[in-house]
């Protein structure tokens, strides 16, 4: 290793061997100028339904390529074995099944650099399989927030590790910084991320480092984002204090967007489509506060 700086991209990976290898297809021609960087592949599934793949690439290129294990079907443990697995001065996170453009490490790295942050996420953009409906592309509901490059970002609903690079010392001192308990239900990665934020660790966008979420067809269903939003209130539910301003923010919400639901259904469906989906998330972080978890898992 020489005594640039060295990055470690780590992919947590559950029975997706055709996502994992693009990925890593576009992993392995990145640009690195001032700085060197291998790969971490976690395989979240007994069957090691990723170990050919990476053995594949692994031969094929010149990227150190590291494959470990997790057999227990869990993607905070998953995250924390790519942690204890990854060398060098930073980690980058990426799902398997987001493909990079080739300066995506490069614009992450030189935006920490020249804003000095613990972290720096970029945008998650969706790549449709086939013809997506009019209806999801209108409603926004693949599209997540971005901001311009530089924007300080002060709140963990805006934090994930779809896309991010971090110094390494933020997980100094931390056995396990994912949490276990939430491997099952997701949230993990903004629950982590919000704590680096309240121990002050601070954390930039870069608008210039893409990568892209392929979205098959039965993500591309109205049913799928609303166990999408049920499942998201449940987790917000252990985040947040029952007595809060956030709940009754949620109670007012559920009241609006109820009533306007059934005028939208007529008028535009896509908008219609959006608000049931921000309704279900509301109302399934109320239920989650009274012990009534609609959906406990993600198995979708």
């Amino acid at each position: 290793m020489s005594d640039r700086a060295h990055i470690s991209v780590c992919i947590p990976t559950f029975k997706r061997p055709g996502s994992l290898a693009k990925c890593l297809d576009a992993l392995t021609k990145q640009s690195a100028a001032g700085f060197t960087y291998s790969i971490v592949v976690v395989d979240n599934d007994a069957r090691r339904s990723a170990s050919s793949v990476v053995r594949e690439r692994s031969v094929s290129s010149s990227i150190d390529i590291v494959y470990a294990q997790e057999d227990e079907p869990n993607i905070s443990r998953a995250r924390n074995k790519a942690v204890a697995s990854a060398c060098g001065d930073y980690i980058a996170f990426i799902d398997d099944d987001e493909v990079p453009g080739s300066s995506w490490l490069q614009k992450l790295f030189e935006t920490r650099r020249k804003f000095s942050a613990d972290g720096v996420l970029g945008p998650v953009l969706p790549h449709y399989e086939g013809v997506p409906p009019d209806w999801l592309v209108k409603s926004g509901l693949c599209v997540r927030r971005s901001f311009p490059t530089g924007t300080r970002l002060n709140s963990s609903k805006h934090l994930r590790t779809g896309n991010i690079l971090l110094k390494r010392n933020i997980f100094d001192g931390l056995d396990a910084p994912f949490d276990s308990r939430l491997g099952r239900s997701g949230g993990e990665d903004a629950d982590f991320l919000g704590r680096m934020l309240e121990a002050g660790r601070s954390f930039v966008w870069c608008n210039e480092a893409p990568v892209y979420e392929f979205v098959p067809a039965e993500r591309q269903t109205l049913s799928y984002h609303l166990r999408r939003a049920l499942l998201r209130g449940v987790t917000e539910s252990d985040r947040e204090a029952i007595l809060s301003f956030g709940t009754a923010k949620s109670i007012l919400a559920i009241v609006l967007y109820a009533s306007a639901l059934p005028f939208l259904w007529v008028m535009r469906y896509h908008v219609f489509a959006r608000y049931l989906v921000k309704c279900c998330d509301h109302l399934a972080k109320l239920l989650g506060h009274l012990g009534v978890r609609l959906v406990r898992e993600r198995t979708f």
